[in-house]
Formats: C-alpha cells, structure tokens, sequence
C-alpha cells in the first residue's frame, strides 16, 4: 500500500516537474490509476467545479429549515449554532481531505473504515453511505414533490408528483463521471441562491402582523425540542460522506482544501443570513420548508426556481451510492474504464435501483421523513463530525510513534477526541429525540397510511 507521509501532505513532492502533478506515488494507490489510455476518464475535475458539486448537493432543501429552527431556539442561539457547526464542519472537512491525501487508495467511506477497522469498518461505512445517500434521495424527491404540488395547487395525488421528480432525477444521474454533472451542477447552485432571495424578499415584502415584537432574541424551550431543531443545521452541512469520491476525480487532489473553503464559507454566511432574515419576518410560525410559509405567488415562485436543485441533489445523492458500489465492485477491472456491455449495464442498474428505493420510500413508508432523521443521526453524524477525529488520530498514531506521538501533538489529539465526542453526543442525542418524534406522532394520529396521496 503506497502511504503519502504524514508531515508532506501540504506540500508534497511530484512526480514530475509539472507544478499540476499529483504527489509522488498518488496515482500507484489511486483507485483510477493512470487515465491517460483510458476510455472513461474520472480525474478531471477542478476545484472550482468541485466547489460547485459540493454547494450543489450541500445547499438544498435543508436549508429551507433552518428558520424554524431559529424559531425554536431564538435569533442569537440559532445563528452562533450555525456558525459555530460552520467552522467545525470546515475542520472536520481538512481532517477528510489530509486522511484523502495520505491514503489515495480512498475512494469512498468504505474503504476507510478498511484503513481503520478491517473488513468490519468497511462493510459498516458503506453500508451507511448507501442507506443515507439513498435516504437523501428521497428526501429530494419529497422536496419535489412539495414544490410540484404548490406549483399545480395540489391537484394531483402526491405519489405521482414524486414519481414525475423521480424520472429526471434518475436520469441526471447516469453520466458516469462526476465532470458530465459539475456543469449542471452550476445551475443548480444559481436556481437555489436566486429562489432563496425569491424567499427572503417575499418575507420581507409581506411579513406576518406585528413582525417586529415576533421574533425571539433567545428563547426558552426544553430538551427535545431543542435538539430537533439543532439537528437541522446539523445535518444542513452534512455533505461530508460524498468528500472522498468527489476528490477521487479531481485533476489536482491536492487543491480539495480550496473547494472546501468555497463550501463551508458559502454555506455558512448564506445560511446565517436566509435563516435570520426569513426568521425575523415571518415570525415564531414559520414553516419547514420556509416556502411554504410565503404568500403564495412567492411560494410558487420560490419553489419554481428551486427545482432543479432539488434535482440535481437527488441525482448526485444517487450517483454516490451507485459509485460506491461500481467501483466496489469493478476495481481494478476493465469495465470501470471501458464501455463495456457489462460496465454500463451494472452501472445503469445500480442508478435505477437507488432511485427506485428513494422513491419506494419516500412514498410508502408513512414516516419516512423521521427514518431520515434517523439515517442522519446513525450516519452523518459520523461522516460530518464525529469521524474525522479518527482519521488523525490513526495517522498520528501509526505515523507519529504511537503514544508518544499523541502526547507530543496534544492539542490536536484533544480537538480529535473531542470531535468523535460530539459525533457521538449528535448521533445518540439524534436518535433519541426523533424516535420520540416518531412515538408522538402515532400517538396523535398524523401518521398517514402507507402509499397514501395525501
């Protein structure tokens, strides 16, 4: 297994004397290889359009609940918290990225949980890939589904309007290589910025009665209910899970940390400032999504424009799990590179299976929006926060003499236990209050039947 050093990654030598080449043994380990007489070629992604697929699947329909999260905590609570996750989700980003550069044969979360804990550590972060990039699916296409439903006022049944979003959705996401939907991807991230402005101008032109004496500097709530509302800006970044795959195609992995920073400090000021504006005019009662609480020519309006970052989330979301599976199984072989009879069609399958389990979920299991909360508690929890501790404490560990090695390095080594913690306090705290959310809801009766148009 060829290895990056651990004290080179920042600047590591090259393999040639071109300043764009990757560090020395990259491309030995890399799960692609050497592309050059390749017939598919997945290096080739810049940073910027790698900046661009990361907003486009990070900032979407997530977004849209973070006001009502203010509503629930207060306006300077709720902001400090979505900073604060900002920043710490920007470090957890450098730790993935520095593990990605010592160990090019990752591709994906699987493989390293191979690196961490064997066989065993890959088969469960896999797993936990394709459930919750299957699980975001859906809740894709539950956002479309919303969006469709107010643009025709709801005069179809629900089940055909998700399974209308679900044909583009699938068929954006075939293109082998990430490069084909980093251009659509751009449009993505234009539709969402402009129907967000579309939101926050139509709150601010009607805003409720009062608005002013409405919202909340700082409010008191109880537990429960307070941490449902931090897990939405919690899992509003939880991008990470796709990291790995995402740099494996970049041309020069080495300039991740530039798309990271374009992510995290986009991400950040918008949602602080959607969130706080959306909040302070419409009030204690805004709704998740906040569209749906705008007059509604600008709900439709908003809605309208937000579609195809719905889309597109949902398309990227299935690629990464039928990419996780393809290249598990054809490493190494001459379908990953190849348009092979075989090759296309495990891969067409792989794309039409995990939209068509999105959207068997997302219309027939009646809590499926809780089982996502559940899948993000499990899963993003880890892949955003919790696990990237880890990654250094393994590397420092085998590379910096052990023990000795984290005692010397103890700052960072108390940031990365500290980080697994709050991994672990979101993922037990995260299961917790959503199963009481879904025990409450049978309770009260708002659970609805299965494959219902309502």
């Amino acid at each position: 297994m060829v290895k990056i050093n651990f004290d080179d990654v920042s600047s590591p030598s090259r393999e040639t004397d071109d300043p764009n080449a990757a560090p020395i043994g990259y491309h030995d380990a890399d799960v692609f290889g050497r592309e050059e007489d390749h017939q598919i070629q997945y290096k080739t992604l810049s940073w910027p359009l790698v900046a661009v697929l990361m907003i486009a699947e990070i900032v979407s329909n997530g977004m849209l609940s973070l006001p009502s999260s203010l509503a629930v905590v207060g306006l300077a609570p709720g902001l400090v918290l979505i900073i604060f996750l900002g920043i710490f989700a920007l470090f957890t980003s450098w730790l993935l990225i520095q593990f990605k550069l010592r160990h090019p044969e990752v591709h994906n979360m699987g493989d390293a949980g191979y690196i961490l804990a064997g066989p065993v550590g890959r088969e469960i972060l896999s797993f936990g890939t394709v459930v919750f990039a299957v699980f975001a699916t859906g809740g894709q296409l539950l956002a479309g589904q919303i969006a469709l439903g107010v643009l025709s006022s709801s005069k179809l049944c629900l089940m055909l309007y998700t399974g209308i979003f679900t044909i583009p959705t699938l068929l954006f996401a075939i293109p082998r290589t990430l490069d084909r939907l980093s251009w659509l991807s751009v449009v993505s991230v234009a539709c969402i910025i402009v129907a967000s402005v579309v939101g926050m101008v139509g709150a601010g032109l009607h805003p409720v009665d009062g608005w002013r004496d409405q919202y909340s500097v700082a409010a008191k709530t109880d537990f429960v209910t307070a941490f449902i509302s931090i897990t939405n800006p919690v899992f509003a970044y939880a991008g990470h899970f796709m990291f790995f795959i995402l740099i494996s195609e970049m041309r020069r992995p080495q300039d991740a940390m530039k798309a990271a920073y374009t992510l995290q400090i986009s991400a950040t000021t918008f949602y602080a400032l959607f969130a706080a504006i959306t909040y302070i005019y419409l009030g204690p009662d805004v709704a998740s999504p906040s569209f749906t609480s705008l007059p509604l020519k600008w709900s439709k309006a908003a809605y309208a424009i937000a579609i195809p970052n719905f889309l597109m989330a949902g398309s990227l979301y299935s690629h990464t799990a039928a990419k996780l599976l393809f290249v598990r199984f054809f490493r190494k072989s001459r379908h990953l590179h190849e348009h092979t009879v075989v090759g296309w069609g495990v891969w067409i399958f792989l794309i039409v299976l995990m939209n068509a389990a999105a959207f068997v979920l997302a219309i027939g299991v009646p809590i499926f929006n809780y089982l996502i909360g559940i899948a993000a508690s499990l899963f993003a929890s880890w892949y955003t926060y919790g696990i990237a501790g880890a990654f250094w404490l393994y590397d420092s560990w085998m590379d910096k003499g052990r023990l000795e090695g984290w005692k010397r390095m103890w700052v960072m080594c108390g940031v990365s236990w500290l980080t697994l913690a709050a991994g672990a306090f979101i993922c037990v705290a995260g299961m917790y209050v959503t199963i009481k959310q879904i025990v409450d809801a049978y309770a009260s009766g708002e659970v609805s039947e299965p494959f219902s148009c309502g």
